[in-house]
């Protein structure tokens, strides 16, 4: 992530943390996803999983977008099979007046849980995350999850001064709940834009970019690489560094030299192998492998990732063996 040289390529994988760990399914039983998140010790434990099986380079701090808006009194739960579903959609101006300001005692917990992951990490740094203004604002307008995002796109220019005050919001939560995570321990951040390709790239220019880039400008004090991912980013990935972002998450859809190209050679790369391949068999994904990593040669430095979270139904196994062979295949003599 800071563009010196390390003994191999390093690899970690989004989620990897969850379903697809039996012991995360064991320790996850019968406890909802909030309150695991929100549990120290727990969130620790799910946090340190697959850095003990995987071997992964890093850990991710087991959370989920939706916390710091949790915290900040917003009433807002995960539903099973679903995802976030919030009682009650913001789309007025009026009604993002309203919102409750995220405190910074709110926060204890967070740090509590990454304190405790740091400690059992050891050496193995530790990544927190947080969701992109516009990724948690447009989950904020919906009110849950959606396919085509039309009500946060069409707030943007209806009513641009509503929208600019939630993303606003979202993007000040996001920046305090990295910040948190970075006092805490955590040695880098990653800021996830989970539905920001569902935007051209003038509105994520005129709607989003200030936004986020205020996100990653409330941790730049501390010095520590900040990650910016997004799917379906291909022709966003320009503006989304000029926010503020020195390493840039590539998903599955755009090869790593096209990216290092739009990017003119100049930015740190992660990603993105794709994880359809992870169930194809070992040839299949190897190969794919071999041309990730021949493609991340190109950028100053790379992170080997996938192009998108862990599905739930990946053998760890296949995890597991597939770090030892980036290990093997990049190690420096």
């Amino acid at each position: 992530l800071t563009g010196r040289p390390s003994h191999h390529r390093p690899v970690w994988f989004m989620r990897q943390a969850g379903r697809s760990l039996p012991e995360y399914r064991q320790v996850r039983e019968g406890i909802p996803m909030l309150d695991a998140c929100l549990t120290p010790d727990l969130a620790a434990e799910i946090t340190v999983q697959p850095v003990r099986r995987h071997k992964v380079d890093a850990g991710i701090f087991f959370s989920d977008i939706v916390i710091p808006m949790k915290l900040a009194g917003v009433n807002v739960d995960i539903v099973p099979g679903k995802g976030p579903v919030l009682d009650q959609p913001v789309r007025t101006l009026d009604e993002v007046r309203a919102l409750p300001e995220l405190k910074d005692s709110d926060l204890d917990p967070i740090r509590e849980a990454v304190a405790a992951t740091v400690e059992m990490l050891g050496d193995t740094p530790l990544i927190g995350f947080a969701g992109a203004p516009f990724t948690v604002a447009a989950y904020m307008v919906e009110g849950g999850p959606s396919r085509d995002h039309l009500r946060p796109r069409t707030m943007m220019h209806a009513d641009p001064a509503a929208w600019h005050e939630l993303a606003a919001w979202a993007a000040r939560t996001a920046g305090q709940f990295l910040r948190a995570q970075i006092e805490a321990g955590a040695s880098a951040v990653q800021l996830f834009d989970s539905w920001a390709g569902s935007l051209g790239e003038s509105d994520y220019r005129r709607y989003v970019q200030a936004h986020s880039a205020t996100a990653l400008d409330m941790v730049r004090e501390y010095g520590v690489p900040r990650i910016h991912f997004g799917t379906g980013t291909a022709a966003l990935l320009p503006a989304m560094h000029e926010a503020g972002a020195d390493v840039i998450g590539v998903d599955y859809r755009l090869p790593l030299s096209a990216a290092n190209t739009l990017l003119n050679g100049a930015v740190p790369l992660q990603g993105n192998i794709d994880p359809a391949l992870l169930a194809a068999g070992s040839e299949n994904l190897y190969a794919h492998v071999d041309e990730v990593l021949a493609e991340g040669n190109a950028a100053p430095s790379h992170v080997v990732n996938l192009g998108h979270g862990v599905p739930p139904t990946t053998d760890p196994q296949v995890l597991t063996d597939l770090v030892a062979y980036i290990h093997e295949r990049t190690a420096q003599a």
